[in-house]
């Protein structure tokens, strides 16, 4: 199986604070792996290091064979991944299209004469830019909102639309932070389905952090457990679930 991502001893500290230190994972193609922790573990550190929020105290990053360890964010972008945050942040005074058009535009290979000067070969451009943006939006069930203002959708087709802006960079491998936070449990059953989904019509690899267990446990393959920064545990479903460094540290509770 060809390795998508790999980190080795990953480790940011922010003055005397380690916030993850040695951090050492590998996701190979087409899996979707879970990274699961208490609140203040270091999940979203971890993700702002992948992405290129952060840059490494020490250890390494790579990305299909690349090392991106301190890589600008929009050239980790480029190189084919993609993330969504914790908490929602579309575009509010953009409709559903534009929100989803403002990523494609990412990827349009257009100049600035081009696009001022409203040139044959950038409306050509922009039409099909277009055009990709109403398959996607169909793609994921959003196509009929295209015009409406994005946050008019309800939370759960926000969510959605977040995702569905994030695929629009075309990426490979995806990140999702707590998708399922703030839904009902009929949202996050219709969440685990899309997960799916999507990672088999877009041929994804997708990292998730998410604290509803029955999300992560119903779509992951493996998981890293995360306590203050450390790596506690990993494994497949069943092996976190009995864990009793997992239990003691963040489920607390039997969840079959």
């Amino acid at each position: 199986m060809e390795t998508m991502l790999k980190t080795g001893k990953l480790t940011k500290t922010f003055g005397g604070l380690t916030a993850v230190s040695d951090l050492s994972i590998e996701i190979g193609k087409g899996e979707i792996v879970g990274l699961i922790g208490p609140n203040g573990a270091g999940k979203t550190t971890a993700f702002n290091l992948i992405t290129g929020v952060y840059k490494p105290t020490s250890g390494s990053i790579e990305y299909k064979g690349r090392n991106i360890a301190g890589m600008k964010p929009h050239r980790i972008t480029k190189l084919g991944t993609a993330r969504t945050f914790q908490n929602i942040r579309l575009f509010k005074n953009m409709t559903v299209l534009e929100n989803v058009l403002v990523a494609h535009h990412f990827r349009m290979g257009t100049n600035l004469a081009e696009a001022v000067l409203r040139l044959p070969s950038y409306l050509s451009k922009e039409k099909a830019t277009r055009e990709e943006a109403m398959k996607l939006l169909d793609s994921v069930g959003l196509a009929a909102a295209a015009g409406e203002p994005s946050t008019s959708l309800p939370y759960g087709k926000q969510r959605r639309l977040e995702i569905a802006r994030a695929l629009a960079t075309d990426p490979k491998l995806l990140l999702l932070d707590e998708p399922a936070a703030g839904m009902n449990p009929q949202e996050s059953h219709d969440l685990m389905d899309f997960i799916l989904k999507i990672r088999d019509d877009f041929g994804l690899t997708i990292l998730l952090i998410e604290h509803h267990m029955q999300v992560v446990m119903g779509v992951c393959s493996r998981m890293y457990v995360l306590d203050y920064g450390i790596t506690i545990a990993h494994g497949n479903p069943a092996d976190i679930r009995k864990d009793p460094k997992v239990i003691e540290a963040y489920l607390g509770v039997d969840v079959c």
